[in-house]
């Protein structure tokens, strides 16, 4: 990656480039799991005035993007994608560490995120950078791998 991503929230205009990004980037999950991830569906417009969505932007272009929704105990995870052409160079791991970062300005002490188990190489990830497993939970759409991180207070920065 030769260029910095810059992040930004996205906003109400912002929806239609979120939605097409996110088709793209699990696209190739389709034939894991059968059919469209959960995230393909989505609505959109919805999530960007409810929910926090930073976009990473290479050379003004829409590379990738994390949506998270503040809980009362923990940030949650709720979308991670990247762009096909973008995807293997690191954007994924920056986002994560950025809703981490996030995460702590807010106070939490815990991030969590949940992806279907057949994604495996996104479990991986996951694992690689210190998240654990939870709980797994079967229904009609599969197995649901429930994940989650402990982060540092930052408390010990505001001494």
């Amino acid at each position: 990656m030769d260029e910095t991503p810059v992040l930004r929230q996205a906003g109400p205009a912002d929806a239609a480039s979120v939605r097409a990004l996110t088709r793209a980037a699990y696209a190739k999950w389709v034939p894991v799991i059968g059919r469209e991830p959960k995230p393909m569906g989505a609505d959109y417009e919805a999530a960007v005035r409810h929910h926090r969505v930073d976009l990473a932007e290479i050379g003004g272009e829409l590379a990738a993007l994390i949506e998270t929704i503040a809980k009362p105990d923990h940030l949650l995870i709720e979308n991670v994608a990247v762009a096909p052409a973008w995807q293997g160079l690191g954007l994924g791991r920056l986002l994560l560490r950025h809703a981490e970062e996030l995460a702590v300005r807010l106070g939490h002490g815990e991030i969590r995120l949940y992806t279907n188990k057949r994604f495996e190489a996104n479990v991986q990830l996951y694992l690689g950078v210190g998240y654990r497993i939870d709980r797994e939970e079967q229904s009609a759409l599969g197995v649901t791998v429930y994940m989650s991180k402990t982060l540092a207070s930052g408390q010990e920065d505001k001494c």
